[in-house]
C-alpha cells in the first residue's frame, strides 16, 4: 500500500473565546485554513492547480454545529474563506468526539485509492455560544440519547464516572487509590500544558492536592464520582493538518528543499465500533479482561498494520475527556496488563519525563476539547513530535507515535500510527 504522508498543519489558541471576540465560524474556518497554508508554505495558487486536476479535496470534522450555532453544511464553508474552494470536493464527516478522525480516515482513503494527491483536513467546533448545561444536553447526543441522557444535566461526567465504577469493581480496586489515580492523571495533563502555547488550560492552576479536593468549593463534583479537575474543557477551536500521496509528498519536498525521510506518515490506523450503550459495553466485557474491549481492538490494528508494537512508541495522545477515560486507555494501548493501568500512573511511565509520555501536548483535559477538532488536533501533535517541532512540549528523540481518539462512551474507537523511517 501506497504511503500518507502528512506535510504538517496548524491548531488555533484554545484558550479563546470566538463569540466574545465577535467572530463567526467563517473567521474560524478563514483563520486555521490560512494558517495552515502559511505553516507548510502551500499556496492557493497550488490548491487552485490541483482543484483544476481533481486532485485535492477537502474533509471537514464536526459534531454539533446544528446545536451550538444553527448551522450545518460545513463542508461547504470552505467557499466563504477563499474562491479557491469553489468547486473542490468538500463534506463535513462526524462520529461525535471522533469526528476529526473520520475525516482523517476518509482523507487517507481517497489518497490510497489514488484520487487526491492532497487533502486538506479541518476539524472545528464553536461550544462557548451556550451555557455549561445546555452544552452538556447537546453533547448528549453522542449517547444514545432517550436512553442515557434525556433530564440529565450533565450526561457524559455522569456515563464516564460509570466506567470508573465499573473499573473498580471488575478489577476489585481499592476506591481511593484509584480516585488518587485520576487525581494524578489531571494534574500530568494540566502540567504538560503549561508548556503548550495553544493549551486552553495553560495559565490555570492545578495541583495534585487540589485535584484530590473533590467536592469542594475548589474541585466540585460534576457527575457521579467526577469533580472538575476530572472533565476536559468546554472549548472554541480549531485544527488543521495536509495529508499527501507519495508523489506529492516528494515533489513537495523537492520545492522546500527537504529530504522525503524527514516527513513523518501514517504507519497503521485502527477504527472499531463498541454497542451505543455504556452498559452493553459493560455487558459485553464481563468475560474479557478489557474493560472497553473494542478500544482494545483499534490499538491492536494498527499495531499490526504498523508493524510496530507498544515498545517503539515514543509518545501517546490519547482521548482523556475525563480521568477515568485515559485510565482505562492505559492497558488498551498495551502500557500495563489489563486492571493493573495504576502501575504506569504510580511509576511516573506516563509522565512528560517518564519512558512513555501520555498527553505531553496536556491533551484534552489540559489542552482543551473542541469536540470536532480533537481528533485532528492530536495527529497534528503526533507529527510535531515525530518532526521535532513541538517545542517546549517536544518529547526527546521522538519517532514513533500513537493517538487514541473516542466517540461517545468509547464507542467510536480510532488509532493512528504516525512515524519516520
Amino acid at each position: 500500500m501506497s504511503r500518507v504522508y502528512v506535510l504538517g498543519g496548524e491548531q488555533s489558541d484554545y484558550e479563546r473565546n470566538w463569540s466574545k471576540e465577535g467572530k463567526s465560524l467563517t473567521g474560524m474556518f478563514r483563520e486555521i485554513i490560512e494558517d495552515g497554508l502559511l505553516s507548510t508554505n502551500i499556496s492557493v495558487e497550488e490548491i487552485g492547480k490541483l482543484n483544476i486536476q481533481n486532485k485535492v479535496g477537502a474533509f471537514v470534522g464536526n459534531f454539533a454545529a446544528e446545536n451550538y450555532l444553527s448551522q450545518g453544511h460545513l463542508g461547504a464553508f470552505l467557499t466563504e474563506v477563499d474562491d479557491v474552494f469553489y468547486g473542490l470536493p468538500s463534506a463535513r464527516y462526524e462520529a461525535a468526539c471522533a469526528s476529526g478522525s473520520v475525516a482523517i480516515d476518509a482523507a487517507v482513503a481517497k489518497i490510497k485509492s489514488q484520487e487526491y494527491d492532497l487533502a486538506l483536513v479541518v476539524g472545528i467546533e464553536m461550544m462557548k455560544t451556550v451555557d455549561s448545561k445546555l452544552s452538556g444536553a447537546f453533547l448528549g447526543s453522542a449517547s444514545y440519547y432517550e436512553k442515557e441522557a434525556q433530564g440529565i444535566d450533565f450526561p457524559f461526567p455522569n456515563l464516564f464516572s460509570k466506567l470508573a465504577d465499573a473499573t473498580i469493581e471488575k478489577y476489585k480496586l481499592e476506591t481511593e487509590r484509584y480516585m488518587n489515580n485520576l487525581a494524578e492523571i489531571s494534574y500530568i495533563n494540566y502540567s504538560n500544558a503549561k508548556r503548550n502555547p495553544k493549551a486552553q488550560t495553560r495559565n490555570w492552576f492545578m495541583s495534585k492536592a487540589q485535584a484530590k479536593m473533590r467536592k469542594t468549593e475548589s474541585n466540585q463534583l460534576v457527575g457521579g464520582r467526577l469533580a472538575v479537575s476530572d472533565c476536559s474543557q468546554t472549548t472554541d477551536g480549531a485544527a488543521m493538518v495536509f495529508l499527501a500521496s507519495e508523489e506529492y509528498a516528494h515533489n513537495y519536498c523537492k520545492r522546500n528543499n527537504l529530504q522525503i525521510s524527514e516527513l513523518p506518515y501514517i504507519k497503521g490506523w485502527g477504527h472499531r465500533n463498541a454497542p451505543l450503550t455504556f452498559d452493553s459495553k459493560i455487558k459485553e466485557s464481563i468475560n474479557d479482561p478489557y474493560l472497553l474491549k473494542w478500544t482494545r481492538v483499534a490499538v491492536k490494528d494498527a499495531y499490526t498494520k504498523s508493524g510496530l508494537t507498544v515498545e517503539d512508541m515514543d509518545l501517546f495522545e490519547v482521548h482523556d475527556c475525563f480521568t477515568s477515560s485515559e485510565y482505562a486507555s492505559l492497558s488498551c494501548l498495551g502500557l500495563t496488563e489489563p486492571g493493573k493501568e495504576y502501575e504506569a500512573i504510580e511509576s511516573g511511565l506516563i509522565t512528560f519525563e517518564g519512558d512513555k509520555p501520555v498527553n505531553p501536548s496536556g491533551g484534552l483535559i489540559g489542552g482543551g476539547h473542541p469536540v470536532g477538532a480533537s481528533g485532528v488536533r492530536m495527529l497534528l501533535d503526533l507529527y510535531k513530535q515525530v518532526a521535532n517541532k513541538a517545542g517546549d512540549y517536544q518529547v526527546e528523540n521522538a519517532k514513533n507515535a500513537m493517538m487514541l481518539n473516542i466517540g461517545g462512551s468509547a464507542t467510536t474507537n480510532y488509532t493512528f500510527v504516525l512515524g519516520k523511517d
